[in-house]
């Protein structure tokens, strides 16, 4: 043990003294040749950490991978890749970045503008390196989704979902196969549902899976459940309607007589209680089905947490200086705005909540053991959860449900990227894949923790997309100017007394 040790010493010596003069990049900028060096990497195929090793980016891709020791450096003919620019990751750890499979673009919240720039800082800042839209402004999802690819705006990479069952919501088969191709023809790369009868999901699956569309489902209180995720082959469930309804020994949750699914504080509340309804032998089977048909689950669980601990979602410490107005106004108790059902919140309904994580969260962890295969999404801009910090608390739930770190970090990358049918170019350190890394002042295999931007000591320092690197601090203080800005602007001018 005292051996490898001093050979570490001796290494990271060598290390600093290659990398003294080396130019740092400057954010936002694409070089032709970035070196991130002496890594410690956290590959995102759910194998250990290991290093120090280079990474060569070039053109947006990783381009080589070289391991470095103080072995290689004493070789005679060893020479380190030299860069353009480089970043000096000694003592540090670089993990792919996260993908994030629900998002959603949002300019406005409560009627009130909310730049886009705002979230999309949030989201580099915080990790996030691409975006599954699940439902926006199609339009202008698609541009963005654009420009993110032709590096003109500081964005992650979009992939465009949108709703299938926007006005006019198709109604029968033949208007349901004419939406999907309509969709198609836009450019759309898959499919969001939610809400829809039977035979209309049924011919649009198969109208998807022919146009090459993948399918993500927000199986709500409705006539489908997981079983027609599982017959029609929906690529992911969202949240978790749906798999605990496939397994209701009566066929039906037991809804009190007076209960509106349209009113929200009805719906969340008897959402509490879903899980202790579902028959755990009968769930085992729609678990190991859904294994069987390759049906994904983004379980989302950062988003409903303020139901079982609201005095925590209200009071989250990066609230004070990054929580834009908008989204400040719409996180308040209002029927109005989609998630703000907190009128009239009590202990009971939180106490109903942790039963019914603990529950879910058992689901997820045998859903995981038994092969199926799981992603994060963080569904942020609703419900006390921002933009960005949404995932980064997904991630420590994860860790809650009882998946290892390592797991963890492989969710929310390279089986991301899997969901996204995208695993032979995104979702791990490696070369041939793109550029989309993270350098992390901490090891979050130890503590994930520190991917926070705010973390005390640690956060990601920059975050790398396309090859294009993005220095965290100079976003989180754009973030931090938005929403000083936001708030002027909301108070007024100052009335002399």
């Amino acid at each position: 043990m005292r051996k490898t040790r001093a050979v570490t010493l001796v290494g990271m010596a060598l290390l600093a003294t290659v990398t003294a003069a080396a130019q740092l990049p400057s954010s936002g900028k694409r070089y032709p040749r970035l070196i991130v060096r002496n890594a410690i990497i956290i590959e995102g195929n759910g194998t250990p950490a290991s290093g120090p090793k280079d990474i060569v980016i070039e053109k947006g891709l990783i381009s080589d991978i070289v391991p470095i020791d103080a072995g290689a450096l004493k070789r005679q003919g060893f020479k380190r890749p030299a860069g353009d620019v480089e970043i000096d990751a000694a003592g540090k750890y670089v993990m792919p970045g996260l993908i994030n499979l629900h998002g959603h673009v949002q300019e406005e919240r409560a009627g009130i503008p909310q730049p886009l720039d705002y979230e999309l800082k949030l989201w580099l800042a915080c990790g996030i390196t691409t975006v599954r839209d699940v439902g926006s402004d199609l339009d202008r999802t698609l541009a963005l989704r654009r420009e993110s690819a032709e590096g003109k705006v500081a964005a992650p990479r979009i992939f465009v979902y949108p709703f299938f069952n926007t006005d006019p919501a198709p109604r029968n088969a033949a208007e349901a196969r004419a939406r999907v191709r309509e969709l198609k023809a836009k450019g759309a790369d898959g499919i969001k549902i939610l809400d829809v009868y039977r035979d209309v999901m049924e011919a649009l699956e198969d109208e998807a899976h022919q146009q090459g569309l993948r399918v993500a489902h927000h199986t709500g209180v409705a006539e489908t459940n997981a079983w027609d995720d599982i017959k029609f082959g929906t690529t992911s469930i969202e949240h978790w309607y749906g798999i605990p309804d496939a397994a209701l020994e009566n066929g039906v949750q037991n809804f009190p007589p007076g209960y509106n699914y349209n009113d929200e504080v009805d719906r969340f509340r008897y959402a509490g209680r879903l899980w202790r309804e579902a028959n755990w032998d009968r769930l085992l089977k729609v678990l190991d089905a859904m294994v069987a048909a390759h049906v994904a689950w983004d379980p989302t669980l950062d988003i409903y947490e303020a139901s079982r601990d609201l005095q925590r979602a209200r009071t989250q410490p990066w609230f004070a200086d990054y929580l834009h107005p908008a989204l400040e106004e719409f996180f308040r108790p209002n029927p109005a705005s989609h998630g703000s059902y907190f009128s009239h919140w009590t202990s009971t309904d939180e106490a109903f909540w942790k039963e019914n994580y603990r529950i879910w969260m058992a689901a997820v962890r045998e859903f995981g053991h038994r092969g199926g295969l799981i992603g994060l999404g963080e569904d942020a801009g609703f419900i006390y959860q921002m933009y960005g910090f949404g995932l980064l608390r997904g991630l420590e739930l994860h860790q809650e449900a009882g998946f290892h770190p390592i797991e963890v970090i492989q969710q929310a990358t390279s089986n991301g990227a899997r969901i996204l049918g995208q695993e032979g170019r995104l979702g791990r350190v490696r070369a041939g894949f793109a550029a989309d890394l993270l350098v992390v002042n901490g090891n979050p295999l130890e503590n994930l923790k520190v991917l926070y931007p705010v973390f005390g000591g640690g956060g990601i320092e920059w975050t790398v997309k396309d090859g294009i690197p993005y220095h965290v601090p100079e976003l989180m203080t754009g973030v931090k100017d938005i929403v000083a800005h936001a708030r002027a602007e909301r108070a007024g001018p100052k009335v002399s007394p």
